[in-house]
């Protein structure tokens, strides 16, 4: 189970299976085009997992200048938590089934909140494929108790994202050829911050959906010249995958930052400037 400065980020499907019955599972299945999970949870999930809707409890409602998905408030964090039946003390596994793109939102807002939570390893297929079990329906735990912490994790905002590149490497974590400006699917303005590195999230994968080794993420963050000790912030369309990508580089060693705005907050403000 990679870790660093004593977080752990992942949790294997044998590791898992073995202390089941000691963690709190969540389910947070989104995809961009399709945010709502709940019938594929309903469908089938792993015993005992509590449905997260990343829409109206990872996110606050957007408001003028803000990005697409806002960090919450941490009240109501605090209260969606419990909803989640998670009490002081837990270990708190999250997954999804698009490689925990979706699920670690839940991490790094549920690690700046000071609770002990880890990914699952290749989500849920790499569960189903191991030939475990899967139960149907909704999930309704007995309330918990968890207390919030504030500000565990770095985060930057806009004015942070525009100097970084003086002092620091800043990743973008979408797809290529939106980062190149040949295509913009969602947000105002097709490019990238300038002074911005092309990283995206998905080659933090292995073809079976697992993050890469701790040494194969270092080597990879290498080659975009970033290394541990380096300042280092993320951003990505909305916030979302780019906290896939700051797990990544935990398991590699290197602490980063959040840009929660990124690309649709950026992109909608007329005064900043776009590359491609």
């Amino acid at each position: 189970m990679p870790s660093i400065s004593g977080v752990t980020v992942t949790v294997s499907v044998p590791e898992l299976r073995a202390r089941i019955d000691d963690v709190r599972l969540l389910d947070v299945r989104w995809r961009l085009g399709s945010p709502d999970g709940r019938p594929a949870h309903a469908a089938g999930h792993i015993p005992g997992t509590v449905y997260v809707d990343l829409e109206s409890t990872l996110s606050a409602r957007p408001g003028p200048g803000d990005g697409r998905h806002p960090l919450p408030d941490r009240a109501a964090l605090q209260d969606a938590v419990r909803r989640w039946g998670i009490n002081d003390g837990d270990t708190v596994v999250a997954y999804d089934d698009t490689g925990n793109f979706a699920a670690a939102r839940a991490w790094w807002l549920l690690r700046d909140a000071g609770l002990d939570v880890r990914l699952l390893d290749g989500g849920l297929a790499a569960w189903a494929a191991a030939g475990h079990p899967l139960e149907t329906g909704e999930v309704t735990p007995e309330p918990g108790t968890a207390t919030l912490t504030r500000g565990e994790l770095p985060a930057i905002d806009i004015d942070d994202a525009a100097a970084w590149p003086t002092h620091g490497a800043l990743l973008d974590a979408r797809a290529g050829e939106r980062y190149r400006g040949e295509v913009e699917p969602v947000d105002p303005r097709a490019g990238h911050i300038p002074g911005a590195i092309s990283a995206p999230t998905t080659e933090n994968l292995t073809a079976d959906g697992t993050f890469l080794a701790a040494g194969e993420l270092r080597e990879r963050f290498g080659k975009l010249g970033v290394r541990a000790g380096d300042k280092v912030a993320v951003y990505c369309g909305s916030g979302v995958t780019a906290a896939h990508t700051i797990a990544a580089l935990r398991i590699a060693g290197i602490d980063a930052a959040l840009y929660p705005g990124s690309w649709s907050q950026w992109s909608s403000d007329e005064n900043r400037p776009v590359a491609t």
